[in-house]
């Protein structure tokens, strides 16, 4: 990426490999790019050729990013962490998986908190400040000659000005008075906080009343609001938002909901 902007450096690749990799670390890799049409598929591809649990891929700009049901996501180069990393966790049965995008969530929010912004989480993937959205997560499941494997991307607004926001909906770090906007230290922050709830989530077997389930519901905004589900062929109907069951799905006046039956969740 072109150095033009003294607000927006280039990410430092030197300083998250030494903070982040070496041996006996969790993060087995560090790809750093200066563009690239998604963090995703570049993790995915690296999935597929043999890339160990732990690899991860960054770039300070992304040219096709996507979102939730394939829509696109894009933000002008160095104004925004893109990041994506690659999980195999083997010894958790493939039905918990959905907890990952959540498990990931908290890890989001809790480095906007470190960042000096106070966020929660919108079910199932935003990360929002006041209502509006801060940080999206998108999760792959990506079969390969070793087993299947998560690719889980990240996506945080960190310097964009309000006249660069994709929406009014929308916000970033700096326009919310963040004291930390430098994206080498944001990813590093982000990853080691991922770290952490990771290991302990794949230490239980996926286990969601292991402290991930209880985490996620304190931080979650939906919970206690009564929203408006959208379907898939035009269904809509409006509830009252009440918990998280063990497969991660919203609990909505007793109906469990899960992220792939919807299109859109809004608050009623």
């Amino acid at each position: 990426m072109p150095f033009r902007d003294l607000d927006r450096p280039p990410l430092d690749a030197a300083a998250l490999r030494s903070a982040l990799t070496g041996p006996g670390r969790f993060w087995t890799e560090v790809v750093v790019t200066s563009e690239t049409g998604s963090t995703n598929a570049d993790a995915a591809a690296a999935a597929r050729a043999g890339a160990p649990e732990g690899a991860v891929h960054t770039t300070d700009s992304q040219t096709a990013g996507r979102g939730r049901l394939d829509r696109t996501w894009s933000s002008p180069a160095g104004s925004g962490v893109h990041v994506s990393v690659l999980l195999r966790p083997d010894a958790v049965p493939a039905a918990r998986w959905v907890w990952l995008p959540l498990l990931v969530g908290l890890a989001v929010d809790a480095t906007v908190h470190e960042c000096g912004v106070e966020s929660g989480l919108k079910w199932p993937n935003d990360v929002l400040v006041d209502g509006r959205k801060l940080a999206g997560i998108l999760l792959e499941r990506v079969e390969t000659d070793s087993g299947p494997a998560a690719v889980v991307g990240v996506g945080v607004n960190v310097s964009m000005r309000r006249d660069e926001l994709p929406a009014e909906t929308a916000t970033s770090l700096a326009l919310e008075g963040a004291t930390e906007t430098d994206r080498t230290i944001v990813i590093r922050s982000l990853l080691r906080n991922l770290e952490a709830l990771y290991r302990a989530w794949s230490a239980s077997g996926g286990d969601p009343a292991a402290g991930i389930r209880d985490s996620y519901v304190r931080r979650c905004v939906t919970i206690g609001q009564r929203v408006r589900v959208m379907l898939p062929l035009d269904e809509t109907w409006v509830g009252q938002a009440t918990g998280i069951d063990d497969l991660g799905r919203l609990v909505v006046d007793g109906r469990a909901i899960s992220a792939g039956d919807i299109t859109h969740l809004r608050l009623a």
